[in-house]
Order: C-alpha cells, then sequence, then structure tokens
C-alpha cells in the first residue's frame, strides 16, 4: 500500500510503501545538517522513495537534485513523487549500484548525502523483508562503499554529509580518510539533554585539510518531554507529516 504526506501543510509531498522505506527521524535530521546554496548539484546516495531528496529542496528550492537508488520499485516511486511536486527539471533518480565505477559521472556534485545501512551484516539479526535488510544493514554496501561512492561522484572541495550510530564513529571517521575526504564538522544527537548520543551527524570534504569542528549537541526532546526548539526547526515549526508515520530509527 502506498502512502502519501506533505511535508509540512502546503509543502511537497512524499511517497513511501509498505514494504519499502517508512520515513524516519534520522532523514528529517540529515536533511537539516548540510549548508545549503541556492545552485548545488546534489547527490542523494540509496536514494529510497525520495523522501531525503525532497526534504533538501522544501529547504532550498535552487537545488538540483540527484537520487541513486539500488531497488527499481523504489526509484519508480520516486520519479512519481518528483512528478506529482513538478520537479522533474532538478530532481531526476537513477536506478543503480553505487558500488559501480559506471553508475553516475566523477566529480560532478557539489555536496553528496547519505543515510547509509548502519549495522555490519553480523551485528544481529536481519529484517525479512529485502528493502528493510538493505536499509538496516550492509548487505548491499559497506561503509567503505558509500564513502568511496561520494569521493567519486564529489568536486574537489565538494561535501559529503551523513547520519550514523555513534558506536561506529571510529569506522566512520576512518572510512571517511581512506576514502580522500577529511571529516570537518560533526553534531551529536540525543534524546534528551541527559541521554547519551543516539545518532551523529557528520560532513567530511573531499580534499578538504584537518581539522574537525564540534558542533553543540543536537537535543530534540526537553527534559519535560516537549519537542525542542531545535526538532520544531526540523519538522517545519510543528507543521510537519503524521508523527505515527515517523519513526525514531531504522526499521
Amino acid at each position: 500500500m502506498e502512502h502519501w504526506e506533505a511535508l509540512k501543510p502546503g509543502g511537497l509531498r512524499f511517497v513511501w510503501a509498505d514494504g519499502l522505506f517508512p520515513p524516519g527521524t534520522d532523514s528529517f535530521l540529515l536533511s537539516a545538517f548540510p549548508r545549503l546554496r541556492p545552485g548545488l548539484r546534489v547527490l542523494d546516495l540509496g536514494s529510497g522513495t525520495g523522501l531525503l531528496s525532497l526534504l533538501l529542496l522544501q529547504r532550498q528550492r535552487e537545488l538540483t537534485v540527484t537520487g541513486l537508488e539500488l531497488l527499481p520499485e523504489a526509484v519508480a516511486l520516486a520519479e512519481r513523487a518528483a512528478e506529482e511536486n513538478g520537479l522533474t527539471d532538478r530532481l531526476l533518480f537513477r536506478q543503480g549500484d553505487l558500488r559501480s565505477r559506471d553508475a553516475l559521472p566523477g566529480g560532478q556534485f557539489d555536496l553528496a548525502v547519505c543515510n547509509p545501512p548502519y549495522y555490519p551484516v553480523s551485528g544481529g539479526a536481519l529484517a525479512a523483508a529485502d528493502a528493510r535488510r538493505t536499509a538496516r544493514a550492509e548487505v548491499d554496501c559497506t561503509l567503505a562503499d558509500v564513502c568511496r561512492a561520494a569521493r567519486r561522484a564529489l568536486r574537489w572541495g565538494g561535501r559529503f554529509c551523513l547520519v550514523h550510530k555513534p558506536e561506529r564513529l571510529t569506522d566512520l571517521l576512518c572510512a571517511l580518510r581512506e576514502a580522500g575526504m577529511e571529516p570537518k564538522r560533526m553534531r551529536l544527537v540525543s534524546t534528551r539533554p541527559e541521554t547519551a548520543p543516539s545518532l551523529v551527524l557528520l560532513e567530511g570534504s573531499r580534499g578538504g585539510k584537518p581539522g574537525l569542528d564540534l558542533e553543540p549537541p543536537l537535543v530534540l526532546y526537553t527534559p519535560e518531554g516537549a519537542p525542542s526548539e531545535d526538532l520544531d526547526r526540523i519538522y517545519f515549526r510543528r507543521n510537519e507529516p503524521d508523527r505515527n508515520h515517523i519513526q525514531e530509527d531504522k526499521p
């Protein structure tokens, strides 16, 4: 079954389907992390049904976004979302494997983004559905594969932003450097002020010089359980999709 929702009242509409990629908080958090400006050429690696791409365009309409996705059924839905929103001139999707050098032209993008699978295949039980297994675990691509794909696609000085789990931070920093991208900016995400971080937002730069800026933590809820100002901003000041469909973590 398909589900169509608006990012905010009167905003862009996104689609997801049972058995594919339900929307998650991590995509909303990642969409607010890159420093966007008009004219950027953006690549969404593992774009699913297009939620992250649409979030970026909701924040900055003067982008050109290309999504690369392995599953053809997800690409088909993403293309319908681009048409539904009248964005076919600046939102394009390709079906392909990010591990392939032929999937995308090299050095053509200013910014790459990715909400990658968080867990190694050995990290626990895998989801039964193919799409959810791909989204959760590194069965079709590893963290190193994602970083190498971003590096190939970015121009010199281009930026790569992704969201991941804090327990994989060492792997993440090493994978970026090994791929030729220097970690430049990081922000830890906690559910409440008193809880340990549950996510990390990280930006790397192709060919960047050493030096990592650690931004203030992003706290999602106050001690009383109310949404923080940052979370309200990320969700377009409470004008947000139905929270019943927004999950705190990967399925």
